[in-house]
């Protein structure tokens, strides 16, 4: 599910700012990163059996390299996905998210923005 309104998108940001703001809020750099995309998770428990979510932000470089830590990263719209054990995250349109998940993520991001937006160009 895409979490709309968040005001990052398109934010354009130095990813070694970005990368400080997203660990301080406890989201980790997940190792799909390239020379030219990032993403990064946020796990969030559930007390359904099996089921955990989370909140991804992706973003890619419009300048520089990734691997070499200058590049400039415009985020894309956060996501919201539902991981089912053992087959994987579903971010479908299909999928249902408890509201009060769905307002503890925009929160989170929320968050974010405030703490990146003073790094953005």
């Amino acid at each position: 599910m895409e979490i709309l309104d968040t005001g990052i998108e398109d934010l354009l940001v130095d990813l070694k700012p970005l990368n400080k703001a997203l660990e301080n809020a406890n989201f980790v750099l997940a190792s799909q990163w390239d020379y030219e995309r990032v993403t990064y998770d946020y796990k969030v428990g559930s007390p359904e059996k099996n089921i955990t979510y989370y909140i991804r932000i992706q973003g890619y470089a419009v300048e520089g390299d990734v691997d070499r830590g200058d590049a400039v990263i415009k985020l894309m719209r956060p996501l919201l996905g539902k991981h089912y054990y053992p087959h994987g995250i579903e971010y479908g349109e299909n999928e249902e998210f408890p509201e009060t998940l769905v307002k503890r993520s925009t929160n989170i991001i929320e968050n974010i923005k405030a703490n990146i937006e003073p790094f953005a160009k």
